[in-house]
């Protein structure tokens, strides 16, 4: 048993988030990586597994202790705040929005304590959080707020690319009075230090441009001479290998 403890987070209870959980869980190849723990309402992921034609069985836990990770099983540790029928599937709901949080700050509690390795968000609804009175933009916020993280930005895994967000969850319009010369350099700084976390020695860091042709030279805006330009300079002083704009 030697495989890390992945904790799903279910997300919206009205979302298509327990299908996705439903239907990884049914992968061979999932269930060979991980030992994987569902967060959220046994009911729920019932409905959900059947939808799923995934042929699994849900067993609801108490807690994670009684967890036996069988390969036939979807094992929830079960909040039962998601009674099927106070809510429809595709509506926003205020009682979903509560729940989906209440599974992220369960998660986190778990693997702040390290009883779990690691948590997987399913989908949530921020229209669905608002209307439970829940002041956050998405995961990344939570994330942050939950574990008192301070210098956070989210961060984007493909094979070769990794992407690093200077600015999350905000209207377009308010973007380029939040690209600071400060928080520019902050967010490289947070790109190479998760890369040498990830095990990149020598990670490379391209900047891009917030306006078309990155300002051409202040033509078309002047944030890539103000503010992003000096951040790479700083950044390159430091020894981190960034480019740009």
């Amino acid at each position: 048993m030697n495989t890390p403890i992945l904790g799903i987070t279910m997300g919206d209870p009205a979302g298509i988030g327990p299908e996705i959980a439903a239907k990884a869980l049914a992968d061979p190849v999932v269930r060979k990586a991980a030992r994987l723990l569902v967060i959220g309402d046994a009911r729920v992921m019932t409905t959900a597994a059947r939808l799923a034609r995934a042929d699994l069985a849900v067993r609801p836990l108490g807690r994670l202790a009684d967890a036996t990770w069988a390969p036939h099983l979807v094992e929830v540790l079960d909040l039962g705040n998601a009674d099927p029928a106070a809510f429809a599937v595709g509506r926003v709901s205020a009682l979903c929005g509560r729940a989906a949080y209440e599974y992220i700050e369960r998660g986190v509690r778990l693997a702040l304590a390290r009883e779990i390795d690691a948590i997987v968000t399913a989908p949530i609804s921020k229209e669905a959080l608002a209307a439970a009175g829940l002041a956050h933009s998405g995961h990344t916020e939570i994330l942050a707020e939950l574990t008192g993280t301070r210098a956070y930005a989210m961060l984007l895994m493909g094979r070769d690319l990794r992407v690093i967000h200077v600015t999350t969850h905000v209207a377009l319009r308010r973007v380029p009075d939040l690209v600071t010369r400060e928080r520019v350099h902050r967010t490289i700084r947070l790109g190479h230090e998760a890369m040498r976390r990830l095990g990149l020695a020598a990670p490379r860091i391209a900047v891009c441009g917030l306006n078309p042709h990155a300002g051409e030279a202040g033509l078309f805006g002047d944030e890539e001479q103000l503010t992003i330009g000096p951040a790479i300079a700083e950044a390159r002083v430091e020894g981190i290998d960034a480019t740009g704009p």
